[in-house]
């Protein structure tokens, strides 16, 4: 049974700035790393014609899954094979045109090691990353990336700790380091994200989610403001587009230019909507992206834009449609 021993906030919080000091060193000793090596690993991976497979056990395991999320997310294909399952069967998920990146603190690692002959005989390049630059994995790859600690946050030096941190920002600093060298934008992480936050900011168009036809409060010029009102009221978008003889728009009407009317006059019979409407309103097109169209929005603090592509009205863009998009 293991025992529990009741601690002050003052030791709690003294033994959690231990971790994060330690930690900070480990990250800190990588920067003279980033060396010849550093360079020759990413030029490897630049060279790559398939995937990089990224290795790792354990908790070296969870930081190669990360890395290999991160690289493949930045322009890098890349995923992660457990070594145990590679020695059963999954090696035949790897390609010749593939580059192995190994990850483990010892470089013993076993289940890492009995796949050693393989890679040669497919004629892999392998990076290492260890923090063991003598160890029989560093010694055979083409690369070895040296995350070596002075010591681990565990008090009993048992957990990984600083070592995974060491070796993840080791990961980070090569993908980010890849994602510079390929040119890689907001854009291209947008196609890898299309569900993302940042994927729907930069991959949703106008024409994506504007209201179009028959949803879209339309009056022509010379109808009954109370028409209008009517009109309104039915398609619930708190505005209706007024279309002239040669159906473009010659102006909006709004429930805040009902007010302003209403401010001058209480009788609205007999009133055409071409007396009352608001000339001047503000447009977007259905190739504008949805994010640019919102900021144009919030910018007048309006609710709704005309959708108008070479003079042709097209719809009308709302606020709650942007919502449900998740835009805003």
């Amino acid at each position: 049974m293991i025992n529990t021993v009741l601690a002050d906030k003052d030791s709690l919080c003294a033994a959690a700035r231990s971790v994060i000091e330690i930690e900070q060193a480990a990250i800190g000793s990588l920067s003279s790393r980033i060396d010849e090596a550093f360079v020759s690993a990413c030029e490897q991976c630049l060279a790559c014609k398939g995937r990089v497979i990224v290795l790792g056990m354990g908790k070296s395991g969870h930081i190669a899954r990360k890395i290999a999320a991160t690289l493949a997310s930045t322009g890098t294909p890349a995923f992660f094979v457990h070594p145990a399952e590679a020695a059963h069967g999954d090696m035949g998920m790897i390609t010749r045109q593939d580059l192995i990146l190994a990850i483990s603190n010892s470089g013993r690692t076993d289940e890492i090691l009995i796949l050693l002959p393989f890679i040669k005989q497919q004629g892999l390049p392998l990076i290492a990353m260890t923090g063991s630059p003598h160890s029989i994995l560093a010694k055979a790859a083409a690369v070895h990336l040296d995350v070596s600690i002075a010591e681990e946050a565990c008090p009993l030096g048992l957990a990984p700790t600083a070592s995974t941190t060491a070796a993840l920002a080791m990961g980070d600093a090569l993908a980010v380091a890849l994602l510079k060298a390929r040119g890689f934008t907001a854009e291209d992480f947008a196609l890898s994200h299309p569900s993302g936050t940042l994927g729907r900011r930069l991959l949703l168009h106008v024409s994506d989610v504007m209201i179009s036809g028959k949803a879209v409060p339309i009056v022509k010029e010379e109808d009954l403001l109370t028409d209008a009102l009517v009109e309104i009221n039915e398609k619930r978008l708190g505005m209706t587009v007024i279309l002239n003889d040669t159906a473009e728009v010659a102006g909006i009407y709004t429930d805040g230019d009902l007010r302003r009317t209403l401010a001058k006059t209480a009788d609205l019979r007999g009133l055409r909507i071409k007396d009352v409407m608001t000339k001047q309103f503000k447009k977007t097109s259905s190739t504008a992206l949805a994010v640019d169209a919102l900021s144009l929005m919030q910018e007048y603090k309006i609710t709704s834009l005309v959708v108008i592509d070479n003079h042709h009205f097209c719809g009308i863009l709302h606020m709650h449609k942007l919502l449900e998009a998740g835009i805003v």
